[in-house]
């Protein structure tokens, strides 16, 4: 059973999405505002959240900028009507590990927080130290810092989420399909470029030799 915080304002879709998880076994905790619901997510009670975009007090842009500035690695889905590109990118580069628009089918959420939370165990399981180091780069995975050949190397969310996904697995190859799933849980075109363009972000701020390309395999960080 998973501890679920659901911060969403508009009571109807609150009510059904807690109904739908309580009946999957979990134990869901609705909120309405975003101030509450950041308070809520901190407090490290929870296994993942639903968060809406749109709310009172703080918006959900902002819950998820305070939330990562802290440290909190809590996963989140955001749930909103807005879908735009522009703001699925603010999300996700916010630190949302997944982005479902309004209206949305219930079994489609389920199988994302489904997904999210098994995401969650087992680097959960492979993470119990505060920091990883691999081929010359050190992220420290509590404050959320990385640093490269000594000197500090600013990352967006993305940018972390990937160098610490490519770290947990250093050594080994990482196919695009692989990355896209873990890193952005998101369903890209399978032809897109997002992760040849990020892998390309990072080797420029870690250094070339620190990811290699694997040709028709995928990328393989330097161990």
């Amino acid at each position: 059973m998973a501890r679920i915080l659901i911060v969403e304002d508009e009571e109807r879709i609150a009510s059904f999405v807690a109904k739908g998880l309580s009946a999957d076994g979990h134990r869901a905790t609705t909120v309405g505002d975003g101030r509450v619901g950041l308070d809520h997510a901190l407090s490290g009670d929870f296994d993942l959240m639903v968060l809406d975009i749109g709310l009172p007090g703080l918006d959900g842009f902002e819950v998820l900028d305070q939330l990562r500035s802290q440290g909190s690695r809590l996963p989140v889905i955001v749930l909103t009507a807005r879908d735009s590109v522009s703001d699925t990118v603010s999300a996700l580069e916010g630190g949302a590990d997944d982005y479902v628009p309004k209206p949305f089918r219930f079994a489609e959420l389920l199988a994302r927080i489904r997904l999210r939370l098994r995401s969650a165990e087992s680097a959960g399981s492979a993470t119990s130290r505060d920091a990883l180091e691999a081929g010359g780069v050190r992220l420290d995975l509590r404050t959320r810092r990385a640093s490269a050949g000594g000197r500090d190397v600013e990352l967006s969310a993305r940018e972390f989420a990937l160098a610490e996904t490519l770290m947990l697995n250093a050594g080994q190859v990482l196919s695009r399909e692989q990355l896209l799933d873990q890193v952005w849980g998101f369903d890209f075109d399978p032809g897109s470029n997002v992760v040849d363009v990020y892998v390309g972000y990072l080797r420029k701020k870690f250094g070339a030799g620190a990811i290699t390309t694997v040709r028709g395999m995928g990328y393989r960080f330097a161990s």
